[in-house]
This record gives structure tokens, C-alpha cells and sequence, in this order.
């Protein structure tokens, strides 16, 4: 493992291994001299009392080494040296909003990929219409997204007018039904085997849950546009993290796709960033493995 590798989750493995070493010093010296045998023994006892006295203190540490434990290779690698306080704080920030989402609908870090699906009659239930506005360009008609996410792109919108750059949508919610023509098509188009890294199949698409955004014009020049580079730069600030990242095709099952956001709120953006090398797909799969958790 490299120096960015998860060492702090192994904090109750290395009093662990601690409270083995005085075992085994007390092994050797008992050998030696059988008069030290009751100090020892108290030594050790201190020791399993000082790793319980821990464990006691936040049970969860407990929880997220063997969460983070189950997590791929390249997740690992990517999650910082660090304060396991400090990151269950961050976490619990992020879980508390979820509360404050609309409950009668999937929550805004609902994991959806390749493995992780939704069924053919899942409709976000507060969808809005994208209407023309003084924000933000709308490039073809009957565009929907989430009611949150249509107000978190709105304000980020009005800010990259300040900026002096107009943001414009052109690919929002899209049906199951839909996403199965457009999966259809490209596999008509390119084969069975490229349709995979460049669409979805039905069910398992983010823009199935009405928070994706494709922007501009869809192909691998956006982000050196204006609107892709302000995009790049301050996205996060709004709550809105970049899906599919260069070099992470392993990991989404996605070529890389510049102009694909997805809104999870500010303080999720910022757990990303700060914990999982600004990858949305892991922080993802962090929170739905911690949820599901079970001893």
C-alpha cells in the first residue's frame, strides 16, 4: 500500500497489535524470570483495558475500519492519512442533510451504476420542467429535473453569470423507457462492447433519478470551454460533482465524460473532495456500504 493508503482506519488493529506485543514480551520474560510474571500480567490487563477504554469512547471507529476494509484497492488508495474522529465527523454532517431531503423520494447519494439499479417505473417525484429563464440555457425542449436540483443549478448558474459565463443543459431526467432507445441506439450504432462505456443500460442510469446534468455540447472539448472551465473550478461550491472523471474508467464503468454532473449537495461535495481524492463514485459506494452495514 502507498502513503496514501487508509491508516487510520487501522487504529484498533494497531492497539491490537500492541496489547499482542506486551503478550509476547510477557512470553519471553516469563521465561526469564517467573518473579515478574504478576507485573507483567497486570501490564497486559492495562493494555486490554486501555484498548476497551477506546472502543468505549467511539464504537463507530470499530464500524468504519471494517466498512472501509470492504472498500476496493483503488478506494483505499485514494482516502487520505487522517483522523478517524475527524472523518465520522465529516460523515455525520453528510448523513444529517439526508434528513432534510424530500423522504418521499431517493435520497441524493442513492448508489446507481452498474450494479446498483432502479426499476422501470421509478419516477423522481418532484419533477420540474426547465422553463426559459435569465440563468441558464436551455438547448432542447421538455427538459426535467428534481425540484432541489433544478434550485441548486439555478444558483450555481446565477453565479457563473456573475462570472460572465452562461452554463447551458442540454441532457436532464430521462425515463427508463427512454434511456432503453438511447442504449438501443448506440448499440446499433457501435457494438454491443463501446455502447457499454458510453451509455447506460436502462435502470441504471443517473439521469434516471432527475440530478444529472449533461452540459453543452456533450462531447470531450467541454472542458476546455469557457463553461467548462468555470464548471470544473466551482461546481462543488453548489453542490454539483463531476460523474464520470478521466482515468476512473475502471472504477464508474465509464469513459471518461466531461460534461456529466451530478447533483449530492455541498457537504457531500466537500466529503468527497477532502476524503476520496474528489471521487464521486467512492464516496458513493462509502456511504451505501455504511448504510447497509450490518455486524
Amino acid at each position: 500500500m502507498t502513503k496514501h493508503n487508509v491508516l487510520f482506519i487501522i487504529a484498533l488493529l494497531f492497539l491490537t497489535g500492541m496489547t499482542s506485543c506486551a503478550k509476547s514480551k510477557l512470553n519471553e520474560k516469563t521465561e526469564k524470570n517467573t518473579v515478574n510474571t504478576l507485573e507483567e500480567k497486570n501490564l497486559e490487563e492495562k493494555n486490554n483495558s486501555k484498548q476497551e477504554e477506546i472502543v468505549k469512547i467511539n464504537p463507530e471507529i470499530e464500524k468504519l475500519n471494517k466498512v472501509l476494509v470492504s472498500m476496493t484497492e483503488r478506494c483505499k488508495e485514494a482516502i487520505p492519512n487522517g483522523d478517524p474522529e475527524e472523518f465520522l465527523a465529516d460523515l455525520h454532517k453528510v448523513l444529517e442533510l439526508e434528513t432534510a431531503f424530500p423522504q418521499d423520494d431517493l435520497s441524493l447519494y442513492y448508489l446507481i451504476d452498474k450494479q446498483h439499479k432502479v426499476s422501470e417505473t421509478y419516477v423522481p417525484k418532484n419533477l420540474v420542467k426547465l422553463e426559459k429563464n435569465d440563468f441558464y440555457v436551455i438547448n432542447k425542449a421538455n427538459l426535467y429535473l428534481r425540484e432541489d436540483a433544478e434550485l441548486a443549478l439555478r444558483e450555481m448558474a446565477a453565479a457563473a453569470k456573475k462570472d460572465g459565463i452562461t452554463l447551458d443543459v442540454s441532457s436532464t431526467y430521462r425515463s427508463y423507457e427512454y434511456q432503453k432507445n438511447l442504449f438501443n441506439y448506440w448499440v446499433s450504432v457501435d457494438g454491443l462492447e463501446e455502447a457499454e462505456r458510453e451509455s447506460a443500460r436502462p435502470g441504471t442510469s443517473q439521469h434516471q433519478l432527475g440530478v444529472a446534468i449533461d452540459f453543452g455540447s456533450i462531447d470531450d472539448d467541454y472542458d476546455t470551454t469557457p463553461c467548462g472551465r468555470w464548471m470544473y473550478k466551482n461546481a462543488d461550491k453548489y453542490g454539483w460533482s463531476l460523474s464520470f472523471p478521466k482515468g476512473y474508467e475502471d472504477v464508474t464503468g465509464y469513459r471518461w465524460e466531461c460534461w456529466h454532473f451530478r447533483y449530492i449537495g455541498v457537504e457531500a461535495c466537500k466529503f468527497q473532495k477532502k476524503w476520496f481524492g474528489n471521487i464521486q463514485q467512492f464516496m458513493l459506494e462509502f456511504i451505501d456500504a455504511w448504510k447497509n452495514y450490518q455486524e
